[in-house]
Order: structure tokens, then C-alpha cells, then sequence
């Protein structure tokens, strides 16, 4: 089973068929979200628009965390997922997303790359009233 992105077969305002002029074409072809979680790091390179690579993070314990005061970036370890906003269930399953709070032995930085879509997790160190 797979996510398709294409529009062939929807409705009318009238509520009407409209009929499908032609196929699905595989670049309408959507994939399932990858939810990378805490734990042993594991990639998934998958074929991208036009042959390019692109590469999923399925599951990793290090992050790239820069703090912002000094400018320095370091990799350190990810202690846990405090908190999700994008969505609920993340919360509770502890999926990274764009957004995440992790805590880290630098202390609790906030998720800016996406890691099911670029293959790593880069963080910024947030202040205390940044953490709610």
C-alpha cells in the first residue's frame, strides 16, 4: 500500500464525477512518514525526485547542537524526547520532528532540521522560558 498525491479522481462542485483522463504516474506517488524515534542509529536511503538520494532517519541517540551564545556546534547524545508539539501521539511515542524538545547533556535544545526528510537532527540550545 502506498500515499498517492495526485487529484484524477475528485468531484465536482456539483457533486458530479469527473473522469480520470488518464493513469497514476509514479511522481504522484507518495511515501509514509519515516517518525524517527529515540535509540541504536538506523538509515533508510530512499530514491528521491529525479534519481537523487535521500536519506531517512529511522532511529538515532546524537544530535548536532548548537548553542547560539557562543556559536560553537556540537554532537552530542540525546537523553530523551521531553516534548512534541506537532502533534499529540508524538508526544507520547516520542517521535523527533521538526520543533521537538530534546534533552541533552548540554541541556534542552529544540529540533530545526527535519530528520525523516534530511537524514540528521540538528538542534539549538533553548533558553528556560522557551521550555513550556
Amino acid at each position: 500500500m502506498s500515499v498517492w498525491h495526485g487529484d484524477l479522481r475528485k468531484r465536482k462542485r456539483s457533486g458530479g464525477k469527473i473522469r480520470a483522463y488518464r493513469t497514476k504516474r509514479k511522481f504522484e506517488k507518495g511515501s509514509f512518514p519515516a517518525e524517527p524515534l529515540l535509540g541504536e542509529p538506523k538509515r533508510k536511503t530512499v530514491r528521491g525526485r529525479g534519481g537523487n538520494p535521500k536519506s531517512k532517519v529511522m532511529r538515532d541517540n546524537q544530535a548536532c547542537v548548537t548553542d547560539q551564545k557562543s556559536g560553537k556546534t556540537e554532537k552530542v547524545d540525546i537523553i530523551r524526547v521531553v516534548k512534541n508539539p506537532a502533534n499529540i501521539d508524538f508526544n507520547r511515542r516520542g517521535v523527533i520532528t521538526k520543533g521537538s524538545l530534546i534533552e541533552t547533556s548540554l541541556g534542552v535544545a529544540r529540533v530545526t532540521s527535519r530528520p525523516g526528510q534530511h537524514g540528521v537532527i540538528n538542534a539549538v540550545l533553548v533558553g528556560e522560558g522557551e521550555k513550556s
